[in-house]
């Protein structure tokens, strides 16, 4: 390091943001687990998943129906289809670990329907 460095207070104030960024980490991190803790109840209520995916499903139908009518494909209708289905017959499963690999799937199916739609605008 140069000379100068210590001698105009470089150091400090680098300690100084260091410090800083120290205090902001620590209480951030205290913040976000004291408040993951409270929230994890209400994250994990089934009622929490099925009103996510109802948004999920009527907002993936509205907007790839648009640009269906838009651009005229139909693959990213298909596959979106499918995603949607996959992600509403995730709503009729208990609430378990065959419920979680159909909303995942169906969500991937959805997601690259979306990503094809896209795509047919170009």
């Amino acid at each position: 390091m140069p000379l100068f460095a210590t001698e105009n207070g470089m150091l400090d104030r680098w300690a100084i943001w260091l410090s800083g960024l120290c205090i902001v980490h620590c209480l951030s991190g205290a913040v976000f687990f004291a408040l993951a803790a409270s929230a994890g109840g209400m994250l994990l209520d089934p009622i929490v998943h099925e009103v996510g995916l109802v948004i999920a499903i009527l907002f993936g139908v509205i907007a790839i129906g648009r640009g269906a009518f838009q651009h005229g494909y139909m693959l990213p209708v298909a596959i979106s289809s499918l995603g949607v289905g996959t992600m509403a017959g995730a709503l009729s499963l208990p609430h378990s670990e065959m419920e979680l690999i159909y909303t995942v799937l169906g969500v991937a199916l959805l997601a690259l329907g979306h990503d094809l739609n896209r795509r047919a605008y170009r």
